[in-house]
């Protein structure tokens, strides 16, 4: 049998922190990009805990040359004494020991955002180089490590009149798939930080490129609030507040609404952002739903009280940061993106229900503006279910289920199939020659969609365009009926935006960006959404052809050509221009095309920048065009 020789021997031990080598996943979440970014948030955190712990309040944080990050604090240092029971420094206790840390002892931290302990001594695990510097006691202590391993022992390298740790690391190389960190990944959760602690000053600095940006915000979350509804008209003169205690259960809240159809509820447990939300969510929603359900119910007139306020409906236009503080908060993994303690639902349940029942009370002027706000939603929720069914009554599915205009591909494997969504039927007929038929589906769309940024969900299923575009996605759009988004329905893992190289085409663009955005964020996050690279240009002389994709490369091509006679410049305004064998060549081949892939780096600011573009406010728009038009460095077309 395959077991006989199954013995003691064939059972590995792994020692230290050889475990976090051989899977470092199951403690940073994954080695990609995610997981490289993760690391910073463990070393990080500890200083934030400082900060809780009222011993910081300085945080600044580097990305070095090498691709490294360097984080400094001015907290207390972390212990440098011998450790009592284990033998050797306290410092490298804490750098190489899983589950060691101050994090277990409550009167040295109560509340901590690294409450496994596993957190420092995983990002020294999976760096090639990991040093720490700690100013404390008048002293200067230094050591340093490679893969989890001491590189020798503390030593003393001077005196200091400051306290403060250093960390310094180099992530390994053969284990992340990706080591390029992005700044905007890191300055958006440097916001959030200084956000959420109002005495804590961060800096974030990129010694790649020298750019480097501040964070110091004194109103705390409900200047966060503000801030994230600065290009939205707003229902209330300022956000609802709300900080108060359960026991040893901290909570605050503010609250804002805007005239948007979008949601914006964001969440934190000791500052870290769940972005799953959790228990202290639910009891949030819970309270609002009733409290706008028991408002509505009083002061709707009767005409309009004949349908339902979902919670859906009631979040229409919200604007929400949610922060409580745990002594022993339970995370669901070591990444901690949902709250589970089930105590914690009743508490914010509470504290809010009180919170919204005093401000519905005193200030019935602006309820009543939520309230109509809330119900013209409703209606527009119900409106749509109808309109899906319309959908489905006129035939506007076809052929199974897909829409008629697009030209599927044979492939029924998602993972190895793609969706090119272009513009207009002439370049959709070139497309449809140029395509491989094996994977490559497209999708012809009729002009400009609608812009979603400006229309509750009923006109949004109303386009025939975006019903469309679903159809032939699969997944669906919205929450809570059988057309709900499912990103486990989607039938094409590549889907790609090809538009014409010009002004319209970059409309286009645009608003099919916000769409996915709004709509079907996921494919973002999932790494779905990319945009294709059409060239601008080809050249030409003699035998020579090349295309150039930017007008510095089509300068520079033609310096290298130098004086040569009969160089002709073809300039291409649309892909409806190109024979189906260029544009398979230069846009759609795998082998020789350049795709741009769509990244959801800040989610704060792209809400932004989409409200700034394509929302109802101009001035947030005409500023922007204002400060930015020196940048525009190419003619328009027109």
């Amino acid at each position: 049998m395959a077991d006989e020789n199954y013995s003691g021997s064939n059972i590995t031990v792994l020692e230290g922190l050889e475990a976090v080598r051989v899977r470092p996943a199951m403690y940073l979440g994954s080695t990609d990009e995610r997981g490289l970014h993760h690391l910073v948030w463990e070393v990080v955190d500890n200083s934030v805990d400082e900060h809780l712990a009222g011993f910081c309040h300085n945080i600044d944080v580097f990305i070095t040359k090498e691709n490294g990050i360097r984080v400094v604090d001015n907290g207390r240092g972390i212990p440098t004494d011998m450790h009592p029971t284990e033998g050797i420094g306290t410092l490298e206790v804490v750098m190489t020991k899983l589950h060691a840390g101050g994090k277990f002892d409550s009167d040295t931290y109560k509340v901590s955002a690294g409450l496994h302990g596993v957190g420092v001594s995983c990002v020294n695990a999976v760096s090639s180089l990991f040093k720490v510097t700690v100013h404390r006691n008048g002293k200067i202590v230094e050591q340093s490590f490679s893969e989890g391993k001491s590189l020798g022992d503390q030593k003393e390298v001077g005196e200091t009149d400051i306290s403060g740790t250093i960390v310094e690391y180099i992530p390994d190389a053969t284990i992340f798939t990706e080591l390029e960190y992005n700044f905007d990944t890191l300055s958006s959760r440097m916001r959030e930080l200084a956000f959420l602690n109002s005495g804590l000053n961060f800096s974030l600095t990129d010694e790649r490129d020298g750019r480097e940006e501040g964070f110091n915000f004194p109103g705390g979350i409900v200047a966060f609030a503000q801030y994230l509804d600065q290009n939205k008209k707003p229902l209330l003169e300022k956000p609802i507040h709300v900080d108060k205690s359960d026991g040893d259960v901290p909570v605050e809240m503010a609250l804002h609404y805007n005239e948007s159809y979008q949601e914006h509820l964001m969440s934190f447990v000791n500052n870290v952002n769940t972005y799953e939300g959790g228990t202290h969510v639910a009891g949030f929603k819970a309270a609002l739903t009733r409290a706008v359900n028991k408002f509505a119910a009083d002061h709707l007139p009767k005409n309009k009280k004949d349908i339902t306020l979902s919670g859906d409906d009631i979040r229409e236009g919200l604007t929400c940061i949610i922060s409580i503080k745990l002594a022993e908060p339970q995370f669901e993994g070591q990444t901690k993106r949902k709250l589970g303690n089930a105590e914690v639902k009743g508490i914010v349940e509470q504290i809010a229900g009180e919170m919204l029942a005093n401000f519905f009370e005193e200030n019935p002027k602006t309820t009543k503006r939520i309230v109509e706000k809330v119900y013209n939603a409703a209606v527009a929720r119900e409106a749509a279910r109808k309109a899906r069914q319309m959908a489905r009554r006129k035939g506007v599915l076809e052929s199974g289920g897909l829409p008629g205009k697009l030209a599927d591909c044979s492939s029924k494997d998602p993972s190895v199939s793609e969706l090119f969504i272009v513009e207009g039927d002439s370049a959709g007929g070139s497309a449809k020659q140029g395509r491989s038929r094996d994977n490559q589906a497209i999708l012809p769309l009729k002009g400009k969609i609608l812009n979603v940024e400006k229309a509750r969900i009923d006109k949004i299923l109303a386009n025939d365009e975006i019903n469309t575009l679903i159809s032939a996605i699969g997944t669906g759009i919205g929450h809570g009926d059988e057309s709900a988004f499912d990103i486990g329905k989607l039938r094409y893992h590549k889907i790609i935006i090809m538009t014409d190289a010009d002004i319209d085409g970059s409309h286009i663009q645009t608003l099919l960006m916000t769409f996915f955005f709004r709509h079907m964020t996921e494919l973002i996050t999932n790494g779905n959404l990319y945009l294709a690279q059409p060239p601008l240009y080809k050249i030409k002389a003699g035998k020579f052809e090349k295309y150039a994709y930017s007008e510095e490369e089509k300068d520079s091509i033609v310096t290298e050509l130098g004086d040569r006679k009969g160089v002709y410049i073809q300039r291409y305004k649309g892909l409806g221009e190109m024979n189906p064998d260029q544009l398979a060549e230069t846009t759609m081949n795998s082998d020789t095309r350049m795709l741009k892939q769509i990244r959801l780096d800040d989610m704060v600011a792209a809400d932004q920048i989409f409200t700034m573009l394509m929302g109802d406010e101009v001035e947030p728009r005409r500023n922007f065009i204002e400060q930015n038009a020196h940048l525009v460095m190419n003619q328009i077309d027109v």
